[in-house]
């Protein structure tokens, strides 16, 4: 089997990508000119806004797992381009190439609206405002109408593995306004490849799946978790189930994380 990877060099991409190298997995990953990749992997240089450069990298796979994304940019033109238009042109390319792969897609639980009445669930009508999670739901759409075998993982916070996540929440806490006593679904990067085998054997085929752990956090809990600093509040909370989205679907389906919650990430010495 060989697996096709995009977004291989992101946050999340380069993490999950060493842990499917060490299982054996035979990974091929999409990468621009000058980007540097571990050992035990095949690159090919293509770009997802080239439909041109994409056909040889679908020949002869097996799996798709598409992680690119851009989304830390004030350029909307951009996220829409890479999301959308990048979205449409690999599904073009495995469509033409490889149409009976698994192709499977990372998207975002901030599709789900602000003032949802409780937890997102896979089911709810989305209306996302902001470019990034507007894009992602308009690329899931474009997947869920390709025609292929697919599946859409929706992930919460990402964190772990010295990634940076929890350290930088302060900024963004005060970027958007957010209350310090917001609840955060979270998961860790050991979970993504948790969540990535299942799909891979076709256990969330034709499904969108919530991809969390065992219990959400506050944004305050999470930064003191670091020893970190946050101005407290008793200002009344707005919008409760902001940030928080239902993952029973994902354990009916068999996805159990590894790791329960960011409290036994700090245990292991993987937060």
């Amino acid at each position: 089997m060989t697996i096709l990877i995009t977004g291989a060099t992101g946050l999340v991409g380069s993490r999950l990508l060493k842990r499917m190298i060490a299982a054996g997995l035979d990974c091929r990953a999409i990468i621009r000119p000058g980007k540097a990749l571990p050992q035990g992997m095949t690159a090919v240089e293509a770009d997802l806004l080239d439909p041109a450069t994409l056909d040889d990298a679908v020949e002869g796979i097996s799996a798709v797992v598409h992680l690119a994304a851009v989304f830390r940019t004030a350029d909307t033109d951009a996220i829409w381009k890479a999301n959308v238009d990048g979205t449409r042109n690999l599904i073009a390319a495995v469509k033409r190439r490889a149409p009976t792969v698994r192709f499977i897609m990372a998207s975002t639980g901030l599709v789900y609206n602000a003032d949802s009445p409780r937890p997102g669930l896979e089911s709810d009508a989305i209306t996302p405002e902001q470019a990034y999670p507007a894009s992602k739901a308009v690329a899931e759409q474009e997947l869920q109408g390709s025609g292929l075998i697919w599946s859409i993982l929706r992930l919460p916070f990402v964190y772990g593995d010295q990634d940076g996540h929890i350290e930088a929440l302060p900024k963004v806490m005060e970027l958007f306004h957010w209350h310090p006593a917001t609840r955060l679904s979270t998961v860790h990067h050991r979970d993504i490849q948790t969540a990535v085998d299942l799909a891979l054997v076709g256990k969330f085929d034709g499904r969108i799946v919530n991809i969390v752990d065992d219990s959400s956090m506050s944004i305050y809990e999470m930064i003191k978790l670091i020893d970190g600093s946050v101005p407290p509040s008793n200002e009344p909370l707005t919008n409760p189930w902001f940030g928080q989205v239902d993952g029973k679907l994902a354990r009916d389906l068999g996805f159990h994380p590894v790791v329960a919650t960011p409290h036994q990430a700090l245990r292991e010495g993987s937060i």
